[in-house]
């Protein structure tokens, strides 16, 4: 298998703003023999018209069933002995296939490789999207190595690990699939995270809708994470986790001067400079990336973003409690 042939599955939703730089920057890719797929899923747009102006496959799901049952359809049409799952607001880099199959090809052990994004957005339509791009950069480098997450809108996989061994994604989850994803494959193989398969990512641009998806997607792993306690996207989440608890006890610490006297104002000052300190490789990333008028934005949005992931985690925690249909979200799964 020196020169495989790899699917390349692009499941899309409505995605027409970024399907074509999406799918040119697929067919510029280095790596050769490669196939492909654009999966459909209900489309209203013009993303259909647009895949089949560039001369691109394109299959349909028989109803809108989510992005997991979309790659798997795209997987089980498949022809390479390598599955190259990219999102359809991500623009890829000429080396990013021809990168994550010679990291599969190097070791046996290795089941799957998962890319990281450029620091800049895919389309630049308000400073959310800046302060995402930033932010999830860092977090994906600082976690480089050794996964037991995944990270699906760019991802490689054998394909007999994927249909044979492991399985398919769960098309329940539509949120949250990709942990449940690494949990299994994890088992048996290894992830590597790696910033050598690159590509530019089209962000959210709204900050209700960040914020909505931070709460939901945290809240949804709080089962997975209860299950296995190993669990984790990469090293640096430890250090965020600490970051998310100072957040947390910040806001309500503000009361304790008004409450019991201004030498109480050491406390959210305290708890701040914790949060600050547990952020602080982010914070210089920033800082040299952006300069210090951006960062003042960057601190207030992503404290904003870390007291969200913390409060998704506090109603995880007590829904994992009352809940027994939640505890059981990945039963399926995990079993």
């Amino acid at each position: 298998m020196e020169h495989p042939l790899v699917s390349i599955i692009v499941p899309n939703y409505n995605y027409a703003h970024t399907l074509e730089a999406c799918l040119t920057s697929l067919q510029r890719q280095t790596y050769q023999p490669t196939e492909i797929i654009m999966v459909d899923d209900g489309s209203t747009d013009d993303s259909v018209a647009i895949a089949r102006r560039l001369g691109v496959r394109v299959e349909h799901t028989a109803r809108n069933i989510g992005a997991p049952g979309a790659r798997n359809h795209g997987a089980e049409l498949a022809a390479g002995e390598i599955l190259f799952f990219v999102d359809s607001d991500v623009e890829v880099r000429p080396d990013a296939v021809a990168n994550a199959v010679e990291l599969l090809l190097a070791d046996a052990r290795i089941g799957a490789v998962c890319g990281n994004y450029d620091p800049e957005p895919l389309i630049r339509d308000s400073l959310v999207e800046e302060y995402r791009a930033l932010q999830q950069y860092y977090w994906l480098a600082a976690d480089e190595g050794d996964i037991t997450t995944t990270y699906t809108a760019l991802f490689a996989i054998r394909t007999d690990v994927f249909l044979n061994e492991v399985g398919p994604f769960d098309p329940s989850l539509r949120h949250t699939e990709n942990a449940e994803y690494g949990h299994r494959l994890s088992r048996t193989h290894r992830i590597v995270l790696t910033s050598s398969v690159r590509g530019r990512h089209d962000y959210d641009d709204r900050l209700a809708v960040v914020l909505s998806k931070l709460f939901h997607r945290a809240r949804l792993h709080v089962p997975l994470y209860l299950r296995r306690p190993d669990f984790q996207g990469g090293p640096s989440q430890d250090t965020r986790a600490w970051g998310s608890l100072a957040a947390l006890l910040t806001l309500p610490s503000v009361a304790l001067p008004v409450l019991f006297g201004p030498l109480w104002a050491a406390v959210p000052l305290l708890l701040l400079v914790g949060f600050l300190a547990g952020e602080a490789g982010v914070f210089r990333f920033v800082a040299g990336q952006r300069g210090p008028a951006f960062l003042a934005y960057f601190v207030a949005m992503h404290f904003l973003a870390t007291l969200t992931i913390a409060l998704a985690g506090m109603a995880g925690v007590a829904q994992y409690a009352v809940s027994p249909v939640f505890r059981r979200t990945y039963v399926k799964g995990t079993a």
